[in-house]
C-alpha cells in the first residue's frame, strides 16, 4: 500500500503542470491570430492547428509506454517531463518572430510535440505516486495549477498593454504577445525542473523482473518494438469504463476544440467587429479573448478543490455532466453576446467544465485501468482526445467557408452543442468507484 503523502508533496510533485499549462494557454489563446497575422485565412485555420491532435496521437501512447518501461537516475516518468519542456520552451522562445506562416506552422509541430512528452506522464505520474484514495486529489491539484497557468498566460498580452506596451514584431505580431512567449518559455521550463528535481518516484513492484524483461528487448530499439506491440493490445483490452468514456471525450474535446480555434476571431471579428487583421480593433479583440480565457482558468482553479467535495456527496458522474453541461450553455450564450464586458461572464460555464474535464474523467479511469499499465492506458486515453480535433482540423475548412460562410462565431455555438451532447453521454459511464462504495473523493479536502 502506498503511504499517504503530504499536501506539500502532492503540490511538489504537480508544479509541472504549471509550467505546462502556461505554455499551453499562450498557444491556444495567440495561435490563430498569428496565423491570420501570417496570411491565413479563417477557413484554413483548422487544418493548420492539425499538429496538437496528430501529435497527441502519436506521441502520447508511445511516451506512455516507453515511460511505463523506463527506470534510471532520474526515475519513470521525470526524464520525459525534462526533455519535454527543453524543446517546447526552445519553441516558444522563437514562435512570435516566426517569419512565415509555415515557419510558425512548423514551431507548432516541435511544440506539440514537446508538450506531449512532458504532459503524459505526469498523469501516470499520479497514479504512481498516490494510493486510490488520494488520486482524485492528485488529479484535482493539476487542475489548480493548470488553471493558474493558463490564468497568467492569457491575461499577460492584455496586462502588457495595460501597463503602455504598444507596437508590432516586424513580422506583425503585437509585441505585446512576442513578451508573454517568452516569459512563457522561461515558466515552461522551470515549473517542471522544480518537479524533477523535488519528487522522488517509487521503483518497479518487481526489480527483478522489470529488469528481466528489459534484457529481453535492450536498448532504445528493443523498448520501441515492444512499446509498438503493445500498443494495440492495449486498444483491444480496454476497459469497459475506458470504452464508456471515450465517448464523453470525443464530444467534449470536439467542442472545447471549436472554442480554441475560433473564439478569438470570433471576438475580434463578432464582438469588437474588426474589418481586417489590419485593423487595431482585431488586435483588441485578440487581447480581450485572452482575457476571457484567463477568466475560465480562474474559475477553473477556484473551483477544482470544490468539486470533490461534490462528487463525495453525489457522485463524480453527475458532477462531470453538470458541468458540461453548463460549459456547452456558455459557448452558445456567445451568439447572444456583442458587448465585451458580457462576453466574460460565458467564461465562467466554461470553467466549470474545464475544472471538471481535467480531473473527473482521469480519476474515473483511474480505478479502471491495471495499476502496471497505467502509462499505456493514459496514452491509449488520449486517442480520444486527439481524434475529433483531427476531424475538425481535416473536415472543417468546407464547413467554415460554405456552411457558416467564414463567421467564426457559428464554430464556437457548434462547439457548445458537442459539449451537451458529451454530458448525455457522462450517464452511460459506469465508474468503478462508484460501484465499490468509494469514488476517491472523501479524503480531497485540505
Amino acid at each position: 500500500m502506498k503511504p499517504h503523502l503530504k499536501f506539500a508533496d502532492i503540490w511538489n510533485m504537480n508544479f509541472g503542470f504549471l509550467g505546462i499549462q502556461f505554455g499551453w494557454g499562450l498557444q491556444l489563446a495567440n495561435m490563430s491570430a498569428i496565423y491570420s497575422k501570417l496570411g491565413a485565412s479563417p477557413e484554413n485555420i483548422p487544418i493548420l492547428w492539425l499538429a496538437g491532435p496528430v501529435t497527441g496521437l502519436l506521441v502520447q501512447p508511445i511516451i506512455g509506454a516507453m515511460s511505463d518501461r523506463t527506470w534510471g537516475r532520474l526515475g519513470r516518468r521525470r526524464p520525459y517531463f525534462l526533455v519535454g519542456a527543453i524543446f517546447a520552451s526552445l519553441a516558444l522562445l522563437l514562435m512570435p518572430n516566426s517569419p512565415s506562416l509555415y515557419f510558425a506552422a512548423a514551431l507548432l509541430w516541435i511544440l506539440d510535440s514537446s508538450i506531449n512528452i512532458s504532459m503524459e506522464p505526469f498523469r501516470a505520474f499520479v497514479a504512481d505516486k498516490l494510493n486510490p484514495a488520494q488520486r482524485t486529489r492528485g488529479f484535482i491539484m493539476q487542475s489548480f495549477f493548470i488553471g493558474i497557468g493558463a490564468t497568467m498566460a492569457n491575461a499577460l498580452p492584455r496586462i502588457f498593454h495595460d501597463c503602455g506596451i504598444t507596437g508590432l514584431a516586424a513580422n506583425g505580431v503585437p509585441l505585446t504577445v512576442e513578451y508573454s512567449f517568452k516569459i512563457g518559455a522561461a515558466m515552461f521550463l522551470a515549473c517542471v525542473l522544480w518537479t524533477v528535481f523535488s519528487t522522488s518516484e517509487y521503483p518497479p513492484e518487481d526489480m527483478e523482473e522489470f529488469n528481466r524483461k528489459r534484457l529481453e528487448n535492450p536498448g532504445v530499439g528493443g523498448l520501441l518494438k515492444e512499446v509498438f506491440s503493445e500498443i494495440p493490445q492495449a486498444v483491444r483490452d480496454m476497459p469497459a469504463t475506458m470504452k464508456q468514456l471515450a465517448v464523453v471525450q470525443i464530444f467534449t474535446w470536439l467542442g472545447l476544440f471549436c472554442m480554441w480555434m475560433y473564439f478569438g476571431l470570433t471576438c475580434s471579428y463578432y464582438v469588437f467587429k474588426a474589418p481586417d487583421i489590419h485593423s487595431e480593433l482585431f488586435d483588441r479583440g485578440t487581447e480581450w479573448a485572452g482575457w476571457c480565457f484567463a477568466i475560465y482558468s480562474i474559475v477553473c482553479f477556484l473551483v477544482a478543490f470544490i468539486l470533490p467535495k461534490l462528487a463525495a456527496k453525489c457522485s463524480r458522474k453527475i458532477v462531470h455532466a453538470i458541468s458540461l453541461t453548463l460549459g456547452g450553455l456558455s459557448l452558445i450564450a456567445v451568439y447572444f453576446i456583442h458587448d465585451p464586458f458580457y462576453l466574460q461572464f460565458t467564461m465562467i460555464g466554461v470553467g466549470i467544465a474545464w475544472a471538471s474535464i481535467l480531473s473527473m474523467p482521469y480519476a474515473i479511469l483511474s480505478g479502471a485501468v491495471p495499476a502496471n499499465r497505467t502509462g499505456i492506458y493514459m496514452g491509449v486515453f488520449n486517442f480520444f482526445i486527439v481524434i475529433p480535433e483531427i476531424i475538425a482540423s481535416v473536415g472543417f475548412k468546407d464547413l467554415v467557408k460554405e456552411v457558416f460562410h467564414n463567421q467564426p462565431v457559428y464554430v464556437v455555438v457548434m462547439g457548445g452543442a458537442s459539449l451537451l451532447i458529451a454530458a448525455l453521454c457522462v450517464f452511460r459511464v459506469q465508474d468503478q468507484g462508484d460501484a465499490d462504495g468509494d469514488s476517491g473523493m472523501a479524503v480531497a479536502g485540505h
